[in-house]
C-alpha cells in the first residue's frame, strides 16, 4: 500500500515538473523523487521528508525536507542541503528556495565547491537562468579549514562573486587576496577561470628569480588560448639591475603531431648595448607508411645566454629534421642536422657543423642455412664551414675537411644448443665502404675498402637452483669468442670513432669503435665470465669479468682506451640491487699488475621518503680522447621528505683534478591540498670567456583551484587533517 502511494506521489511530481521546458534529445530522463515520507497537504502542496533526493536533467538535490508549491512552482528546501549539477559544481546550503527545474533560486548559508578544489563560502547564493550563480560576501579558498584553526593558508575575499557556468569563468568584485589572514593584494575586479576549465586567456601565477648577475626579477606570464589546439604564453621578465626580457612560448596540437616553439629577446647589463636571446622549436609528427618524424631548432645569440637565464645546460645546439620507422624485420632512420658549439674554446668554423645520416637495415632468415641474416645500407656525411685543406690550428684535424661515406653490409649469425648445454655460435659478415673526401691534402679524393669478418663463440650457462624455499639461485656462464677481421690498408679520416669505451656492454662486440670510420681488425679472442646470485627476497648480484686477447698489436687503440697492445686491461663490472632500495654499480679496468686505470662507481638508495645517489668517475689522461688532464669527478644528488608535504633536495658536482666545486644546488618544496611553494638556490662556480660564476635564487608558487592546476608541481597531492 505504501509503495503504491509512493509511486502515485512520484508520478504527481513528474506531472508538475515535466512542463518546465522541452526536453533535449540527449536528456529525456524524467524527474525522480526518493524520500522517507511523502504527504500531500490540503493546499495541494507536496511535502517530502527524511532522506530526500530529487534527480532532474543530471542535477541531484539532497535535503532533509522539501516542500513543492504547485501555485508558485517553486521548492522550499530545508537543509542541510546539497545540489550537484553533474559538471563538477556542488552547492551546499542551510536552506533556500528553488524553481521546480532547480535552475533558479535563492539559498542562505551557502557554500559552492568547484571540481573538488575551490570552495566559495557566502552569506547568500542566487541561481538564475540555469547559468549564473551569484554569491555575496564571499570567502574563496581550496585550503582545508579546521575548527581549531579556521584561518586558511590563502583565501580570496570579495564583496560579490559571479560564476558563469557556460563560460566557466568566475568574476570577483572588490577582491582581496590574503595569506595566513594578512591582506597582500587588492583589485576592484578580478576574473579567473573556474577549475573545470583547462584553458583560458589570462595571467598565470608569477615566479621570482634572483641572480648575482641580474639581481632580483619577476616573471609574469600571460596565457592566450588560440582555439582548442593552440596557445601562446607571453612572459615579461624584469630585473632590478636593468635586465628586460620578453619570453614567448607557442604550442599547437595537430591531428598528426605537436609543435612547440619557445624563445626570448633580452637587453641586460651582462652584455651592455647588445640584444640577446634564443629560439627553440620542437615538433614530432606521424608520417605516412608508419614513419615518425620531426624537427628541432636550437639557436642562441651568444655562448652564455642559456646559462645566464637558467634555460638549459646544453653546450651544443642542434637544428634539423629526422624521420624513422621500426618494424619487426626492418629499420629506417634518416636525419639532417646542423650543430653549433657553445663550449669555450671551440671554433665552429672547424667543427663538423652539418651532419647527415641515412640508415636502412633489413633482417631476414636464410631458408637453406637457418640463422639470421642482416642487410644494411648507410649514408653519412659531414661538412665544415672552413675552406682550409690543412691543419692550421694544430688540433690534429684538417680544418676544412668534408667527408661523405656510403656503406653496404651483409652479415649472418646462427646459434646452436648442443646436447650437454653448450651454446655454439658463429657468424660471417662483410662491409664495403666508399668515401668521398674534400679539402684534405692528406687523403685522396675517393677511398674504397672492404672489411670481411668471421666469428665463432662458445658459452656454457650453468644454473644451481635454490635448495631451500626462499633460497638463492646461482648462475655461472663462461664465454669465449674468437673474431677475425681483415685489416684495411686504405686509410680514411676518423670522424666518428675518436671516443672509445670498454665495458661489459661491448666485451663480446665485433668492434669496440663506436662509429663506422674505424673497424677493429686482426685476430682476437674475447673471453669473459659472468656470475650471478638471485635471491628470492629480491636481492640480485651480477659480476662480469673479462678481457680481449690479440694475436698481434695493430696499433688501432690509444693507450688511454686500455684496449691497446696484445692484451687489454682486465674488465670487472658488478651490479647489485637489493629489496630494501639499495643499488650499486662498479666498473673497473686494471692491468696485469693490478694498477687501476679506470673506475666508475654509482651508489643509489631510494625507499619511502629518501632518495640518495652518488657517482664517482676516475679516468687516466688520454690525449687521443681529448682528455689531457684525466678525470676525477664526484656527483651527488639527494631528496628527503622530513614530513608529509615537505621535500628537501640537493645536488653537487666536485672536480678533484681542478680541486673545486663546479656547481651545487639546494631546493625546498612544501605542498598541501591547496598550494605548492618551491624555493631553489644554485651556484655555478666555473667561469670561461662566455660565462661567469653566478648564484641563482628562485621562488615559484602554485595554488590549487586557480584555473585547472591542482597546486602540485610533482603531481602528488597531500591533504592536511584537522587535529582534535
Amino acid at each position: 500500500m505504501a509503495r503504491a502511494r509512493l509511486r502515485r506521489l512520484t508520478a504527481a511530481l513528474f506531472l508538475l515538473l515535466a512542463p518546465t521546458a522541452p526536453a533535449r534529445a540527449d536528456d529525456t530522463a524524467p524527474p525522480t523523487l526518493v524520500a522517507d515520507q511523502l504527504t500531500v497537504q490540503p493546499d495541494q502542496s507536496l511535502v517530502a521528508e527524511g532522506a530526500v533526493e530529487v534527480r532532474y536533467k543530471g542535477q541531484v538535490l539532497k535535503a532533509r525536507r522539501i516542500t513543492y508549491d504547485p501555485n508558485g512552482e517553486q521548492l522550499t528546501v530545508v537543509g542541510p542541503m546539497t545540489l550537484t549539477d553533474g559538471r563538477g559544481t556542488i552547492v551546499l546550503a542551510d536552506q533556500g528556495q528553488l524553481s521546480k527545474d532547480l535552475s533558479e533560486g535563492l539559498l542562505t548559508g551557502a557554500r559552492m565547491v568547484l571540481s573538488d578544489k575551490l570552495q566559495l563560502a557566502s552569506a547568500g547564493l542566487r541561481r538564475s537562468g540555469g547559468r549564473y550563480t551569484e554569491l555575496s560576501q564571499v570567502r574563496a579558498s581550496s585550503c582545508q579549514v579546521c575548527p581549531t584553526n579556521p584561518r586558511p593558508l590563502w583565501e580570496l575575499r570579495a564583496r560579490r562573486v559571479l560564476h558563469d557556468q557556460v563560460e566557466r569563468q568566475i568574476y570577483y568584485e572588490g577582491a582581496q587576496f590574503r595569506v595566513a589572514g594578512v591582506p597582500v593584494f587588492w583589485s576592484p575586479i578580478l576574473r579567473m577561470p573556474d577549475p573545470t576549465l583547462s584553458r583560458a586567456t589570462g595571467f598565470l601565477l608569477p615566479s621570482m628569480r634572483a641572480t648575482s648577475a641580474l639581481g632580483f626579477g619577476v616573471k609574469i606570464p600571460y596565457f592566450i588560448a588560440i582555439g582548442q589546439s593552440r596557445d601562446l604564453t607571453v612572459t615579461p621578465y624584469v630585473s632590478t639591475r636593468g635586465g628586460k626580457t620578453l619570453g614567448l612560448r607557442y604550442r599547437e596540437a595537430m591531428a598528426a603531431g605537436t609543435l612547440t616553439m619557445t624563445g626570448a629577446v633580452t637587453r641586460d647589463p651582462i652584455r651592455p648595448g647588445s640584444t640577446r636571446g634564443y629560439f627553440f622549436a620542437n615538433g614530432s609528427f606521424a608520417l605516412p607508411a608508419d614513419f615518425a618524424g620531426g624537427l628541432q631548432v636550437q639557436t642562441a645569440s651568444d655562448r652564455g645566454y642559456l646559462l645566464d637565464y637558467g634555460i638549459t645546460d646544453t653546450d651544443r645546439l642542434a637544428s634539423g629534421i629526422w624521420a624513422t620507422r621500426t618494424r619487426r624485420d626492418g629499420y629506417v632512420d634518416a636525419r639532417l642536422f646542423r650543430y653549433h658549439s657553445l663550449r669555450a674554446g671551440d671554433d665552429n668554423l672547424v667543427q663538423p657543423s652539418l651532419v647527415g645520416d641515412l640508415s636502412v637495415v633489413r633482417r631476414f632468415t636464410p631458408q637453406a642455412i637457418g640463422g639470421e641474416g642482416q642487410l644494411s645500407f648507410d649514408l653519412h656525411g659531414i661538412g665544415r664551414r672552413s675552406n682550409v685543406n690543412w691543419d692550421a690550428n694544430g688540433d690534429g684535424v684538417t680544418d676544412g675537411r668534408d667527408v661523405a661515406r656510403a656503406s653496404i653490409g651483409l652479415s649472418w649469425r646462427r646459434q646452436t644448443v648442443l646436447g650437454n648445454g653448450l651454446i655454439l655460435g658463429g657468424g660471417l659478415g662483410v662491409i664495403a665502404d666508399f668515401y668521398s673526401i674534400r679539402q684534405d691534402a692528406a687523403y685522396p679524393g675517393t677511398v674504397t675498402r672492404m672489411t670481411p669478418t668471421a666469428s665463432i663463440d662458445l658459452g656454457w650457462p650453468l644454473v644451481r637452483p635454490a635448495t631451500t624455499p626462499g633460497g638463492a639461485t646461482y648462475t655461472l656462464e663462461p664465454v669465449a669468442q674468437l673474431v677475425w677481421s681483415r685489416e684495411s690498408h686504405n686509410a680514411v679520416p676518423n670522424e666518428d670513432s675518436a671516443q672509445v669505451e670498454f665495458d661489459e656492454g661491448n666485451l663480446y662486440a665485433f668492434s669496440r669503435f663506436p662509429g663506422s670510420d674505424l673497424y677493429e681488425a686482426g685476430l682476437r679472442a674475447n673471453v669473459g665470465l659472468t656470475w650471478g646470485r638471485h635471491a628470492a627476497g629480491g636481492t640480485d648480484l651480477r659480476v662480469t669479468a673479462g678481457r680481449v686477447l690479440r694475436s698481434e698489436d695493430l696499433h688501432q687503440f690509444s693507450t688511454g682506451s686500455r684496449l691497446s697492445g696484445t692484451r687489454s686491461d682486465w674488465l670487472v663490472a658488478a651490479h647489485l640491487s637489493t629489496a630494501f632500495g639499495l643499488s650499486a654499480t662498479n666498473r673497473l679496468l686494471f692491468d696485469d699488475s693490478f694498477h687501476l686505470n679506470r673506475d666508475e662507481l654509482r651508489l643509489a638508495y631510494g625507499r619511502g621518503a629518501t632518495a640518495v645517489s652518488a657517482t664517482y668517475v676516475w679516468l687516466k689522461p688520454d690525449t687521443a680522447a681529448s682528455r689531457p688532464l684525466g678525470t676525477s669527478e664526484l656527483t651527488l644528488a639527494a631528496a628527503f621528505q622530513p614530513r608529509t608535504g615537505w621535500t628537501l633536495n640537493g645536488t653537487g658536482h666536485y672536480d678533484f683534478i681542478a680541486d673545486r666545486t663546479t656547481k651545487a644546488g639546494l631546493g625546498l618544496s612544501w605542498q598541501n591540498e591547496c598550494a605548492v611553494v618551491d624555493i631553489s638556490l644554485s651556484r655555478r662556480f666555473t667561469s670561461s670567456t662566455s660565462v661567469r660564476p653566478s648564484t641563482e635564487l628562485g621562488l615559484e608558487v602554485h595554488l590549487a583551484g586557480i584555473g585547472s592546476g591542482d597546486g602540485s608541481a610533482s603531481g602528488a597531492s597531500y591533504r592536511q587533517t584537522c587535529s582534535r
